[in-house]
C-alpha cells in the first residue's frame, strides 16, 4: 500500500515541467487510457504496477540524457513525458481499484481518497520545488537579477531536478520490484471476492448508463478545466503583480488543502454510508461561490472588489480545497453506480473524459492567450455545472447493497 501512495506522489513530480510538456502528456493521456486499463482488467495488481513504475523510470531517464543538440534533447525531453503520460491512468486509476481490493467496507472511501489524493501531493511538492529550485529569467524571482538570468546556472538548476527525480522513481520501482503483492490471502468483503463483467461487457454497460454519463461530466469538466487553468496560474496572477512563487504557494496550498479536507470527507462517508451526494453538493456549492469571487477579484475595475494578495490567496486555495477534495467521493460513486463493471475501467473513463476537456482549454488557449478573463469564467461556469448535474442525480450503493446483504 505504501509502495502505491509513493508511486502517486512520484508520478506527479514527474509533472514539475508538465506546463512546458503539457501537451505531450494529454496525448499521451489519451494513447494509454485503453491500453492500461485493459491490462488493469486482465492481469494481476503487481504487473501493472510494476510496469507503470518502469515507465517512469524510462522517461525519467530519457529526459537526464546529456545531449549537447537542442533539438535532440528537447525531443527526448517530450519523450519522457510521453512515457511518464503513459503511466498517468494507472496511478490515478489505481485507488479505488486498491481500496476495494485489500480495505472492508467501512474503510474502502478512506483508502480511495489516501491513494488518490497523495498522487496530486506530488504535484503540490512540484507547485514548490519548480519556482524554488530553478529561478525564472522574467524578473519574478527574488533573486539578484544578474544571478537569475544567467542560463547556464538555470541550466545546471533544471539539470539537477531532472536526475533527482530520476533517482526517486528508479528507488521507487526497485522496491515495487522486490515486494508488491497483488491481494490480500483473503478478501476483505463480498463485493472484492465477486466476478466482474468482462471489458466488452463494461464498455456497453457504461456507455448505455445514463446517470453514470451524469456524474462523469459532473466531474470531466471542472476538474479538466481546473487541471488547465492550474497548469498556467502563474500566467494569470502575473497582470495581479503575483509573482510565480507566490503562484506555486498559492498551488501548493490549494492541493494540501484538498487533500487533508478529501480524507476527512471520506473518512465521515465510511462512518455515516450513503452520503456522497450530499458531501459532493456542498463540496461543488463551495467551488462555485470560491471561483466566482476569483473571477470577480480579477475584474477589480467594473466590480470595485478589493484585489490584495490576501483574497487572491484565500480564493484560488478554497476552489482547490473544494475541487480536489471531491475526488475521492466522485470515485466511490461511480464505483458504487455502476457495479460490476470493474473499478479500473470506471475510473479510466472519467478521467479519460477530464483529460479531454484539459487537452480542449489548452487548445483554446494556444489561440488566446494574452488576456485571460475567459479563462477565469470558464471556472464558475463549469463549477455551477457540474453542481446542477449532482442535483439531478439519482444515488444508488450497488456495492455497498451487496456487501451488507450477503455478509448478513
Amino acid at each position: 500500500m505504501l509502495l502505491t501512495f509513493f508511486l502517486a506522489i512520484s508520478h506527479e513530480l514527474l509533472d514539475i515541467w508538465s506546463i512546458l510538456q503539457s501537451h505531450s502528456n494529454v496525448l499521451a493521456a489519451f494513447l494509454a487510457c485503453g491500453a492500461i486499463l485493459l491490462l488493469v482488467h486482465n492481469t494481476c495488481l503487481r504487473v501493472t504496477v510494476l510496469l507503470t513504475s518502469f515507465l517512469m523510470v524510462l522517461g525519467a531517464g530519457l529526459r537526464c540524457v546529456p545531449v549537447p543538440d537542442l533539438t535532440i534533447r528537447k525531443r527526448l525531453i517530450h519523450g519522457g513525458q510521453l512515457l511518464n503520460g503513459l503511466a498517468g491512468p494507472t496511478v490515478m486509476n489505481a485507488a479505488p481499484f486498491l481500496s476495494t481490493t485489500w480495505f472492508s467496507p467501512d474503510e474502502r472511501a478512506t483508502a480511495t481518497a489516501i491513494a488518490s489524493l497523495l498522487n496530486y501531493l506530488g504535484g503540490a511538492c512540484a507547485f514548490l520545488v519548480g519556482p524554488l529550485v530553478v529561478p525564472a529569467p522574467n524578473g519574478t524571482s527574488n533573486l539578484p537579477l544578474a544571478f537569475e538570468s544567467n542560463p547556464e546556472h538555470i541550466k545546471n538548476r533544471i539539470e539537477a531536478v531532472l536526475y533527482a527525480e530520476f533517482g526517486i522513481v528508479a528507488l521507487i520501482f526497485s522496491a515495487a520490484l522486490a515486494y508488491f503483492p497483488s491481494r490480500p490471502p483473503f478478501p476483505p468483503s463480498v463485493a472484492a471476492a465477486s466476478q466482474r463483467l468482462s471489458y466488452r461487457r463494461s464498455f456497453c454497460r457504461l456507455l448505455s448508463n445514463f446517470r453514470f454519463l451524469m456524474i462523469a461530466l459532473a466531474y470531466a469538466i471542472p476538474l479538466g478545466v481546473y487541471s488547465g487553468w492550474s497548469g498556467v496560474l502563474d500566467w494569470i496572477l502575473t497582470p495581479q503583480h503575483v509573482s510565480q512563487v507566490d503562484a506555486g504557494w498559492i498551488g501548493f496550498w490549494s492541493i494540501v488543502g484538498g487533500c487533508v479536507v478529501g480524507i476527512a470527507m471520506a473518512r465521515f462517508a465510511d462512518f455515516i454510508r450513503g452520503m456522497l451526494k450530499l458531501i459532493l453538493l456542498l463540496l461543488l456549492s463551495g467551488a462555485t461561490l470560491a471561483s466566482t469571487w476569483f473571477t470577480l477579484t480579477c475584474l477589480t475595475s467594473v466590480t470595485h472588489l478589493p484585489l490584495t494578495k490576501a483574497t487572491l490567496y484565500t480564493s484560488c486555495i478554497l476552489l482547490g480545497i473544494f475541487l480536489n477534495s471531491s475526488i475521492p467521493i466522485f470515485f466511490e460513486l461511480f464505483v458504487e453506480t455502476v457495479y460490476p463493471v470493474p473499478e479500473g475501467i470506471t475510473c479510466g473513463v472519467v478521467t479519460f473524459l477530464s483529460y479531454m476537456f484539459m487537452g480542449v482549454l489548452l487548445f483554446f488557449l494556444t489561440f488566446y492567450h494574452k488576456e485571460f478573463s475567459w479563462l477565469n469564467w470558464c471556472l464558475p461556469g463549469s463549477c455551477l455545472l457540474s453542481l446542477l448535474l449532482i442535483l439531478c442525480f439519482r444515488e444508488s450503493y450497488d456495492r455497498l447493497y451487496l456487501d451488507v446483504v450477503v455478509s448478513i
